[in-house]
This record gives C-alpha cells, sequence and structure tokens, in this order.
C-alpha cells in the first residue's frame, strides 16, 4: 500500500497539474478573445467615421440641390452653368501644371 505523502502527490500529478494547465488556456483563450474584439471595435470606429464623413458630403449636397430648385430660374441657370464651367476650368489648369512640368 502506499503511503499518505505518495497519494498526494499522485492525486497532485493526475488532478491539479491539469486544472492548472487548463487554467492557463482558458485565461489565454479569454486574451484572445478580448484583442479580437478590440481590432473589431477600431474597425466599428473607423467605419462610422466614414459613413459620418460620406453623409456629410451628402448632406451638403442636397442643401445645394435645395437652394438649386428653390431659386430663381435665371439665377438657378447661371449656377449650373458655372458648375459645369469649374470641371473645363480645373482640366485646364492641371493641363497648364504638366504642361509646366514637363518644360
Amino acid at each position: 500500500m502506499m503511503d499518505g505523502p505518495t497519494n498526494v502527490l499522485i492525486a497532485f500529478i493526475v488532478v491539479g497539474i491539469p486544472i492548472i494547465v487548463l487554467g492557463f488556456l482558458f485565461t489565454r483563450w479569454f486574451r484572445l478573445k478580448e484583442k479580437k474584439l478590440d481590432v473589431e471595435a477600431n474597425l466599428a470606429v473607423e467605419k462610422a467615421a466614414q459613413y459620418a464623413a460620406s453623409n456629410a458630403e451628402l448632406e451638403a449636397r442636397v442643401r445645394i440641390l435645395e437652394k438649386i430648385v428653390t431659386d430663381g430660374g435665371a439665377h438657378t441657370a447661371a449656377q449650373i452653368e458655372a458648375l459645369r464651367e469649374m470641371p473645363e476650368q480645373t482640366h485646364q489648369a492641371r493641363q497648364l501644371e504638366t504642361d509646366r512640368s514637363s518644360s
């Protein structure tokens, strides 16, 4: 028969060590989950900021459209023409910059 200290040692080896190992693995798993949640939260914050910026741009466009719709006809036509000319002026300015840099 085995005496007291040997039984305690065997019980520790059979029961104690697996409990310690499982506890260690469990804490590591929770840390990993916590890090994943932090990464997902940061991504959600970035997406929210992008949506907010996009929403602000759309609101500005709607305000311009509302202003165009509620203004008088002659003034509206002048605004539309000014908007049409802006891309052409921008294109011409870029062309001049390109020509100057290549010279």
